[in-house]
């Protein structure tokens, strides 16, 4: 695949359902960005045909044949973004390779990565696993476009707070896409009391927490309305609860030797795993001894 243009939304694409979401909301997000879209889809070399009784496999195609085949299912998708916001730029690439692999080396330089929930078919399987896979390692934020709900009333953007530096870059993905949108922002901050009185009010501790997360944004976005909720329990399943009655949630992601209390990779996956609505998960900074790198 030729390089990934700098600064470039990329979508991943194998022509079934979820994906067509994926690109629907790629192209949406382009628009609103003003940035380029490239339509990734990659195809495994020896992937095999499935039986017609679905056990085992039946003969491989050729890598040719795959390329073609793959070629013709991203530029599908390339149109479908331009029909869909006719104003974007859109390109369509066919790539061989691991599908985690090719999607990981495109994070490096792409703005943005949008995936579906899950996949089938000739030119990429398994989606499911590909996007909880890129979902923990990609360099860019990842979107995946989960199965929607029947709620027709939806609150704007959700973002999970856990009060440390490195998830500032977290915080600020959620201002930049409520802005954009000109939707409201609710920041959620869990803590948990360890004692069945849990339900009371939320302590200072949590208050305070959420004051410095969005200490200096609200300034930077002053156009976002803004809701801050100091909940009780584990991040995971407070923000899968409500994840739902929200256009976007947005989840911190620390690297994958890093630990934490709140929004560690496991608990962005979980969330993500349970919610009916498109889910952002974003590289928290590093910490490079005492200083905060932002990825």
């Amino acid at each position: 695949m030729s390089k990934i243009e700098s600064g470039s939304i990329v979508v991943g694409f194998d022509g079934y359902a979820d994906a067509t979401l994926a690109v629907q909301w790629a192209a949406e997000q382009a628009a609103l960005e003003g940035r380029s879209l490239v339509v990734v889809t990659a195809v495994r070399p020896n992937f095999g045909l499935a039986s017609s009784d679905g056990m085992g496999f039946a003969t491989s195609y050729p890598v040719e044949d795959l390329l073609d085949r793959a070629r013709v299912v991203a530029d599908e998708g390339a149109e479908l973004a331009r029909r869909h916001r006719p104003t974007i730029t859109a390109d369509g690439r066919a790539v061989l390779g691991d599908p985690r692999q090719v999607l990981g080396d495109a994070s490096t330089s792409a703005h943005l990565l949008v995936l579906g929930s899950r996949g089938r078919g000739i030119v990429r399987s398994k989606l499911g696993s590909v996007s909880a896979y890129i979902s923990k390692r990609a360099t860019c934020p990842v979107v995946v476009c989960r199965p929607g709900t029947e709620l027709k009333v939806k609150h704007g953007v959700l973002v999970g707070a856990d009060g440390t530096n490195e998830s500032l870059p977290v915080i600020e993905f959620a201002f930049q896409q409520a802005a954009l949108r000109s939707q409201p922002l609710t920041v959620v901050h869990c803590y948990d009391r360890g004692h069945p009185d849990a339900e009371d009010a939320p302590p200072e501790e949590a208050e305070l927490v959420l004051a410095e997360s969005v200490a200096g944004f609200r300034e930077r976005y002053p156009e976002v309305y803004v809701q801050l909720a100091a909940v009780p329990g584990h991040a995971d399943n407070r923000l899968a609860e409500i994840a739902d009655r929200h256009d976007l949630v947005v989840l911190g992601r620390r690297p994958l030797e890093g630990s934490g209390p709140h929004l560690a990779a496991h608990a962005a996956t979980s969330v993500l795993e349970r919610s009916h609505t498109p889910v952002a998960v974003v590289p928290e900074a590093a910490r490079v001894g005492q200083t905060t790198v932002a990825p």
